[in-house]
């Protein structure tokens, strides 16, 4: 009897390691069918593939969690549940004014002996996305993502290692370190994909490195580990896949969607706007910027660094007007409080910079005094970023300056991943290479397939900081220029307006109202809008060239920008409305016989939804286009 016993003991395991080896696997469509994401669960493990218009885009790979115990082997299925959920929702504001939320989803419960955990997953026409979610209440250390990203061989990546250095195009090998993200892959057949991340308010910022195991193998390379108590979800880690590049830009609400909605119940007081710095921290100066802003309508001005005293000195008070004498010698040189009331009665919002070492030290301090002084927000400066604690810290301060009101711009090292759908008041963030630093046009032509896909980037547009001798002569542009100006064209720079989303968009950085003669082509910036109600992204290859179109009301904008290597450039503009007629107002980079230095060009054309416009653009050049409908009244 006890022979059989054991036996049917041993038949039945046996049988439960079958069974188990060849549990079927799970399927998820997008909802127009055209991405497949599968799991599968053998011998313990468990492994994701994703197939993109049947194209194989992200081959078997694996899945898991450390925490406390390692989440890659000796897994059973528990409970599977799917679903689909398709609705509409309305931004505060954004690149378009509906956003549809279509998803097909499926909750998959994993087992350890007693122990679960829940993996999610959701498939949109837009990407792909799935995330780690402990149940219960216990204690949580996660340790490390096991999760990866095996690609097919030949795929080559967009490499940049930090928020705001440049891109190489490398292949999956001999990375000289870990890659920032959201991560553009060029795939063997020409398609792209991007690796990204959604909802990071709450743990650590995850990087990409290359397995030392597997060939053609990403890895999550988290920033360091993430303490907390369950029920916890990590953030969702997002595949997004085009046959063009253009085509992951286009789908980038996808990161917002993944993001809880508004908590702010009055959002009347979030006001996105152009701004403009002030850096001479002089009152006398600063109404001269209020009155060139009115001029221009531009919202805001923003009182840059040095205002509060020195900013990396730990004893300088964010409470107090304290001009550091290494930006303006003189005493006593800001009245403050006068500045930002003369701005205010012309209809100007003022934003004031603060060094998170004051941020950290006196933010219960200084929100509601500078909700008192009128402010209508704060540039976060030199923030920390990476860490559990400092990452759950920066969001704090968000919501924070959210209960008094105040707008947030967040300088540096931080890239977004959607909170801006949930806190609005968080308009935009830096977390780019952009003019502070004069990139070339190539760079430039990159970073819509990079780095906007993430979302909204204060890249701070610069003007005057030409090279005006050289356009005097019809020179060309060298992209190897060292010295502290532009590499880009008059034209380039007005069409990042367009092509560069960010609702608080910062415009002649490196300017001031004196610089200005008042060139025509101004009107083009005094014109364009930082919101908007449609995006299309018109056509694009990257680091080579782009076009955007961007509706506001019945108003159309269009920016086009090329690399280091001119073209000849088309547009189509069947997008607009059939059967109206609008007046175009178009800005090229001219010839030395225009008599601005700038050398701009401005003509005027009627256009329709028949018309195509044909262009020269030059080597690093653009082209801005204003569009308004005949006979018709444009809303500001």
């Amino acid at each position: 009897m006890k022979a059989i016993t054991l036996f049917a003991i041993a038949l039945f395991t046996l049988l439960a390691q079958h069974i188990q080896a060849e549990q079927p696997p799970i399927t998820l469509l997008s909802p127009d069918a055209r991405y497949e994401f599968q799991l599968t669960l053998a011998d313990g493990q468990i492994r994701y593939a994703l197939t993109f218009d049947h194209h194989p885009v992200i081959l078997p790979s694996q899945l898991g969690i450390e925490a406390g115990r390692r989440w890659n082997d000796n897994l059973q299925w528990g409970k599977i549940s799917k679903s689909e959920t398709d609705t509409l929702w309305h931004p505060v504001y954004g690149e378009r004014n509906t956003i549809r939320d279509h998803y097909a989803s499926c909750e998959i419960e994993l087992r350890q002996g007693e122990t679960r955990l829940m993996i999610d997953v959701r498939a949109y026409n837009e990407g792909v996305a799935f995330r780690y979610r402990f149940p219960g209440n216990s204690y949580l250390r996660i340790d490390a993502e096991l999760t990866e990203f095996t690609m097919p061989e030949q795929t080559k990546a967009y490499f940049t290692p930090w928020a705001q250095t440049a891109y190489q195009l490398l292949p999956l090998a001999n990375w000289p370190s870990e890659s920032d993200r959201p991560l553009l892959l060029e795939l063997p057949n020409h398609d792209y994909a991007s690796l990204t991340e959604a909802a990071v308010s709450d743990y650590v910022r995850t990087k990409f490195s290359l397995s030392p195991t597997h060939a053609n193998t990403i890895c999550t390379s988290m920033y360091g580990p993430v303490e907390d108590i369950a029920p916890f979800a990590t953030p969702w880690r997002v595949i997004m896949c085009g046959h063009q590049a253009t085509d992951i830009l286009q789908h980038n609400d996808l990161l917002l969607n993944l993001n809880p909605p508004c908590k702010i119940e009055d959002t009347s007081w979030i006001k996105p706007g152009k701004a403009m710095r002030e850096i001479s921290l002089d009152t006398e100066k600063a109404k001269s910027l209020v009155d060139f802003a009115v001029e221009h309508n531009i919202q805001y001005i923003h009182f840059d660094a040095g205002w509060y005293g020195n900013e990396y000195d730990r004893t300088s008070d964010a409470t107090t007007v304290t001009v550091d004498p290494k930006r303006n010698p003189h005493p006593n040189p800001l009245n403050l409080p006068e500045a930002i009331a003369y701005a205010k009665s012309k209809g100007v919002g003022v934003f004031l910079y603060v060094n998170q070492r004051a941020l950290q030290q006196q933010l219960h301090q200084i929100l509601p005094l500078y909700k008192s002084w009128g402010v209508a927000g704060i540039k976060f400066g030199f923030v920390q970023v990476g860490s559990h604690a400092w990452t759950r810290w920066m969001h704090e301060a968000v919501k924070m300056c959210a209960d008094y009101q105040l707008m947030v711009d967040i300088h540096d090292e931080y890239r977004p991943t959607g909170f801006s759908r949930t806190y609005p008041n968080l308009l935009t963030q830096e977390g780019i290479r952009g003019n502070e630093e004069f990139p070339d046009a190539t760079h430039n032509a990159t970073l819509p397939f990079t780095r906007f896909v993430a979302g909204a980037a204060d890249y701070t547009i610069c003007y005057y900081s030409q090279d005006f001798n050289r356009l005097a002569n019809g020179l060309p542009i060298d992209p190897a220029e060292t010295r502290r100006i532009l590499r880009t064209t008059p034209a380039h720079q007005l069409a990042l307006s367009v092509v560069y989303y960010s609702p608080l968009q910062f415009v002649y950085w490196y300017d001031n109202p004196s610089r200005s003669q008042n060139e025509p082509e101004m009107k083009f910036f005094d014109d364009v809008y930082t919101v908007w109600d449609d995006t299309r992204i018109l056509n694009g290859e990257v680091g080579k060239y782009i076009t955007t179109a961007r509706r506001h009301d019945n108003e159309w904008f269009i920016g086009a920008i090329t690399g280091n290597i001119g073209r000849q450039h088309d547009i189509n503009l069947s997008f607009l409305q059939p059967s109206m007629k609008y007046q175009a107002e178009i800005y090229t980079d001219g010839d030395p016989s225009i008599p601005t230095r700038t050398k701009v060009k401005v003509e005027t054309m009627e256009v329709s939804s028949k018309s195509t416009l044909h262009f020269e653009l030059k080597p690093s050049g653009g082209v801005a286009i204003r569009l308004t409908p005949m006979n018709a009244t444009c809303s500001r």
